[in-house]
């Protein structure tokens, strides 16, 4: 009957939902886990396990129901189909006994989902990741992929280079950590700098992505934004890896995640920073940013999150969009230049300029950024440019702009804003 039909699609469409959202926040984390149980000379066949669980529970559940526990489901299926494929392997019999063990351990074992080892489990597999016998690009690339669960595609975007650069990166990577037998472990402290120095990093795309998507119908993926805190947070109470850039990323993170709800509309709609209603920022978040960043003070060195920190609290501490010292923030710009000194900062530190001195000398700023042609590829680049255009009273010329960064945005969110702005300026 259709009531039955309209039932089943419900079923079918909740448990695929329920599916998904679980993958995005435990898919990575899963990965990790089974990675320290087989080696990391068996990653691909921990992603392999994994995604195969998830295409089970699509299959199963609408028909079975939603399980209790579907994270735990879902790490019992990944462990028995890593299992099952490791009897397939022409060493079963050599190996039989140790696999078996192994079994009985996973298969007794009652764990949450959220137990503590998990967590230690994702942070050895960054470690792994950025390995020195790797690239740097390698290192990233995998971070992001299997330890961040980003797609190929938002790592491509992150990269500004192509998906299928990515997956090259991937599995050349893949095959080197299996050729070197790299060990699953946090290396000595020793060692540590040069390593934690790529973990950051990774983590602060992986916020980024969160906090504005490169793709898709969503502008906001917050569930990667918690991802990247959770992990932060971890590193900065470890006593090894709580250093003052560690602090001060976490700091970045807290500052910038307490104004997440506040800048879509309950229409779905982008509200920009001016026009946020401020009431609705997380005081707990900023409150942990500022702890942070106070507590990232203790080092001789500033990094590049200090600077980004410090920016994301003047923002956060002014009690209205009037009271911003802009001032202050283009001081920090202009240090984070100092030390970053790419055409992003560059582009960004002209909208603080733009709220110092006027349009006028953002527009000048922007324009003349050296070596922008990466820039004027993106969206962003085009539509800071048309709001100073906006603001100097040239209506055609902001309209021009920003229908430019319209076609260019990857997001819808932030292409259906643009339009709108776009459409505004003919009405002027």
């Amino acid at each position: 009957s259709k009531a039955d039909h309209l039932l089943k699609h419900d079923r079918m469409s909740t448990a695929s939902n329920v599916a998904d959202d679980l993958f995005r926040r435990e898919g990575a984390r899963l990965v990790a886990t089974l990675a320290a149980h087989l080696g990391t000379h068996r990653l691909q066949l921990a992603e392999d396990a994994v995604q195969e669980a998830l295409v089970r529970a699509l299959q199963t559940w609408p028909y079975r129901g939603i399980p209790d526990n579907p994270a735990a489901w879902l790490a019992q299926a990944a462990k028995n189909l890593a299992l099952d494929a490791l009897r397939r392997e022409q060493t079963w019999q050599r190996k039989e006994a140790q696999i078996t063990a192994e079994q009985e351990r996973w298969l007794t074992r009652d764990e949450p989902a959220d137990e503590p080892h998990l967590a230690d489990d994702t942070l050895r597999m960054l470690f792994v990741c950025f390995h020195p016998q790797l690239s740097i690009e390698a290192q990233l690339a995998l971070a992001l992929r299997t330890v961040c669960g980003m797609s190929p595609a938002e790592i491509g975007a992150a990269f500004l280079t192509s998906e299928a650069a990515i997956a090259k990166r991937l599995v050349r990577a893949r095959q080197l950590i299996r050729d070197l037998h790299l060990p699953f472990a946090v290396p000595d402290a020793a060692d540590l700098p040069q390593r934690l120095d790529g973990v950051l990093a990774a983590l602060y795309l992986l916020f980024n992505e969160g906090y504005k998507a490169s793709s898709g119908d969503r502008l906001i993926r917050e569930e990667l934004c918690h991802e990247a805190i959770r992990l932060t947070r971890l590193l900065a109470a470890h006593p090894v890896t709580a250093l003052p850039s560690t602090k001060a990323l976490l700091a970045l993170m807290c500052l910038n995640a307490a104004r997440l709800k506040a800048r879509i509309s309950a229409e779905g709609e982008i509200v920009r920073l001016h026009h946020q209603d401020r009431s609705q920022w997380n005081a707990s978040l900023i409150q942990d940013g500022i702890l942070a960043l106070g507590a990232a003070s203790s080092g001789e060195t500033i990094s590049p999150y200090h600077l980004e920190a410090g920016i994301a609290a003047c923002h956060c501490l002014a009690a209205d969009e009037s009271s911003t010292d802009w001032p202050r923030i283009l001081s920090f710009y202009d240090q984070l230049l100092h030390l970053k000194p790419t055409s992003v900062v560059a582009m960004n530190r002209s909208v603080a300029l733009a709220r110092v001195q006027g349009p006028a000398e953002g527009l000048k700023a922007i324009e003349s950024i050296p070596n922008r042609v990466s820039l004027e590829a993106q969206h962003l680049y085009h539509a800071i440019r048309a709001s100073f255009i906006a603001k100097l009273g040239q209506p055609e010329a902001a309209r021009a702009a920003y229908q430019r960064a319209a076609d260019l945005a990857p997001c819808d969110a932030e292409r259906e804003f643009l339009r709108t702005e776009a459409a505004r300026q003919c009405r002027q």
